[in-house]
């Protein structure tokens, strides 16, 4: 019976060393679970925020997104109108410059024209002056000429002069001698 209780003792002994042992376990646990609850809480509550926060951002990009579509929209309808009046602009000035390059080949074929109307007449002119200047070189020759024939003549009419004067003078000289002859002849009473 001693026996008997001694080792009924002692495995009471041992079962309380295993409940203390499993009741610290327990305790241990109890303190980790604790803990374990308390970084769920704060992980819910951090969750909750995130989820709020994650929310709101998508609601501001929602914001966002519908500000960035219509200045998106807004912007594009101006570049629209931007394009549309280049484009017209474009156009204008196209024609404009299809009408300055018409134009353009126009005052060069008038040009072209011009020049060589110039041309041609500046070769006619030349031959015109190259000609008129022979034509005064042999008028200068031929005034030359006369006016050599008239010195010629000149000095043949003088010198003729010069000798119809002394027969003039031999003639009044003539005359002279006939009037006082004649008035001799008259004097004489025989002869009248």
């Amino acid at each position: 019976g001693v026996f008997l209780y001694n080792h009924l003792q002692q495995k009471v002994r041992n079962a309380e060393a295993l409940a203390q042992k499993y009741k610290q376990q327990q305790e241990a646990l109890s303190a980790q679970l604790q803990v374990v609850y308390e970084h769920r809480s704060r992980l819910e509550r951090s969750l909750q925020k995130e989820r709020g926060e994650h929310k709101k951002t998508k609601e501001d990009f929602l914001v966002y997104k519908l500000e960035a579509q219509e200045a998106l929209n807004k912007e594009k309808q101006d570049s629209m109108n931007r394009y549309g009046a280049l484009s017209s602009q474009h156009k204008i000035l196209k024609n404009q410059h299809d009408d300055v390059k018409k134009q353009l080949l126009d005052l060069q074929l008038q040009h072209n024209s011009l020049k060589l109307e110039h041309r041609r007449s500046l070769e006619s002119h030349s031959q015109k002056f190259a000609q008129l200047q022979q034509e005064k070189e042999g008028e200068v020759t031929n005034l030359q000429d006369t006016v050599f024939k008239l010195r010629e003549e000149s000095k043949l009419l003088r010198k003729a002069h010069q000798e119809v004067h002394s027969q003039l003078l031999n003639a009044q000289a003539q005359m002279e001698e006939f009037r006082q002859l004649k008035e001799a002849l008259q004097k004489m009473p025989g002869l009248r």
